[in-house]
């Protein structure tokens, strides 16, 4: 059993929810990723997902965008970035899964890469760009790396859809809280606890939700429904504005609360 799967079996055993927290590769520098992801793991977050910068996140909102930009121009890669998580895995056991377009794999090499990542250390891969029903390769050759690849699943997705995500889907469901892209909301989706529902009907996957969970309270309604929570542009933003800020300092003041709200600390 992979750690994304035991993760998420630990955590239905103690009946609790996970609490997943995005950063971007390289932003604001590879070493503080590193000395971040130690302090989250203390903190509560039970796995960690790194962005690959790309060029052209058209997922992804202006905080992502503009962090990716800025990764780039420090010339943050792939190999930088898998030799990140080789270094995170002489310390710690958290699942880490890389969040990337496809493109930047395709460069680097299908089978380069899944052979490279799976002996640094990733657990998983979410391709935004990279529907269940186009990636039968990409879905194959992860699968005999031990890599699980995690595909999005809209809230405009048909039950055709939701079943073929549900099918092709490892490690869990990424469920789009909203049509758009990413970055923090003032308030949930009305109908999330709906549409939650009908994907957590089609999978036996647990089902995480992110795009615009910007604060502990969203992530604690948000929980309620789902088997986790993931956190990105929050998150981002305020490392933004407090790079110089120790890493366990930031952890405390800005990850602590989204654990304490889904009772992982006091």
């Amino acid at each position: 059993m992979g750690r994304i799967a035991a993760t998420f079996k630990e955590l239905k055993k103690k009946n609790r929810k996970a609490l997943i927290v995005y950063l971007t590769a390289g932003e604001p520098s590879l070493k503080k990723n590193k000395e971040l992801i130690f302090s989250f793991e203390r903190d509560g977050v039970d796995l960690v997902e790194l962005g690959v910068p790309f060029s052209d996140p058209l997922a992804d909102g202006a905080v992502i965008q503009e962090a990716s930009l800025r990764a780039l121009k420090r010339h943050t890669n792939l190999a930088k970035i898998l030799a990140l998580v080789k270094e995170v895995r002489k310390k710690s056991e958290i699942p880490i899964l890389l969040m990337s377009y496809l493109n930047p794999i395709l460069q680097f090499g299908l089978e380069k890469f899944a052979r490279r990542a799976r002996s640094s250390g990733v657990d998983g891969l979410i391709v935004p760009d990279l529907p269940p029903d186009e990636g039968t390769e990409v879905s194959s050759l992860m699968r005999r790396s031990g890599l699980d690849l995690v595909y999005l699943l809209a809230p405009t997705s048909d039950e055709k859809r939701r079943r073929l995500v549900g099918r092709a889907s490892r490690g869990f469901i990424y469920y789009v809280s909203l049509t758009g892209v990413t970055g923090a909301r003032k308030s949930l989706p009305k109908r999330l606890k709906e549409c939650l529902l009908l994907a957590k009907n089609s999978t036996r996957l647990p089902v995480c939700v992110g795009f615009g969970i910007s604060n502990p309270r969203q992530a604690k309604t948000a929980a309620r429904m789902a088997d986790g929570v993931i956190v990105g542009s929050a998150i981002v933003r305020a490392l933004l504005f407090r790079r110089r800020m120790p890493a366990s300092q930031f952890s405390r003041r800005f990850v602590r609360p989204f654990a304490r709200a889904l009772g992982k600390v006091r």
